[in-house]
């Protein structure tokens, strides 16, 4: 299937066809999905050109439905109608699809291997356009917009700790509360065990993270933590839990609660 001429969204400037997409699957019962949930990616590559040729290599096997340059041009490479490959292995919420139920953005920058550089002004009115549009035109909630490490902990660390998310969230784009402060008190990390534990990572399930309760607090809840500052407390992001990182978890959930019974 080929890209029609005309971008889904009026921020993208032209279609950049990728052939690495699908058909969206089907929800059991055989409805049909729609995309409600958002994810933002960094390249992580040195050369946006080289990042983009990538995306649309077959022989990659991966791709995104829009990807923003540094100076905010914006180009689209599969329908939003398709089923992009760019969240591979991941969870967020019991859905382990997360392809066939999101839209993907890849945004050029070098990520953590080329020292995770600031993203331009341009880039981030670009993106933040483009994300405010999708997030109208589908309906995709706050709770829903989400990073690539959210879904992906471990396994994925982009966008980044520096992307600001505080910024689009009051721009209209995902979910945000102001970080409770860092104070020393009692934490929780890697090795600890016991029913405290098996609370917190109830928590990380109940927000949407793939996390086992089972009360142990190992390299995977580790990754979970991290990935959580590094979208909602990122002043330090070390995968502890401490008293900063669990109040901002459960006012994130409260919020994310109120707005669902609103």
């Amino acid at each position: 299937m080929s890209l029609t001429v005309t971008p889904d969204s009026r921020f993208a400037a032209k279609v950049f066809p990728s052939p690495n997409h699908g058909e969206r699957k089907f929800r059991d019962g055989g409805t049909a999905r729609r995309p409600d949930m958002l994810i933002l990616h960094y390249t992580g590559m040195p050369d946006a050109g080289q990042a983009l040729q990538w995306l649309c290599n077959p022989v990659a096997q991966v791709s995104s439905h829009y990807f923003v340059f540094e100076n905010g041009h914006t180009l689209q490479l599969v329908p939003e109608e398709r089923r992009a490959w760019h969240a591979g292995a991941s969870h967020w919420a019991g859905e382990t699809d997360i392809n066939s139920c999101s839209i993907g953005i890849e945004i050029a920058n070098p990520g953590h291997p080329g020292g995770l550089p600031d993203f331009p002004p341009e880039q981030i009115a670009a993106t933040l356009n483009l994300c405010r549009d999708i997030c109208e035109r589908w309906s995709i909630p706050p709770e829903r917009v989400l990073a690539h490490s959210d879904i992906a902990p471990g396994r994925k660390i982009d966008p980044g700790e520096k992307f600001p998310w505080r910024h689009f969230a009051e721009g209209g784009v995902g979910l945000w509360v102001e970080p409770a402060p860092m104070r020393s008190g009692r934490f929780f990390a890697r090795g600890e065990s016991g029913q405290p534990v098996e609370a917190l990572q109830a928590m990380f399930a109940m927000f949407g993270y793939g996390v086992a309760v089972d009360g142990v607090f190992d390299e995977k809840l580790e990754a979970v933590v991290a990935a959580f500052q590094r979208h909602w407390r990122q002043e330090k992001v070390d995968g502890v839990a401490d008293s900063s990182t669990i109040t901002t978890l459960r006012d994130l959930l409260a919020l994310t609660q109120a707005s669902r019974t609103a």
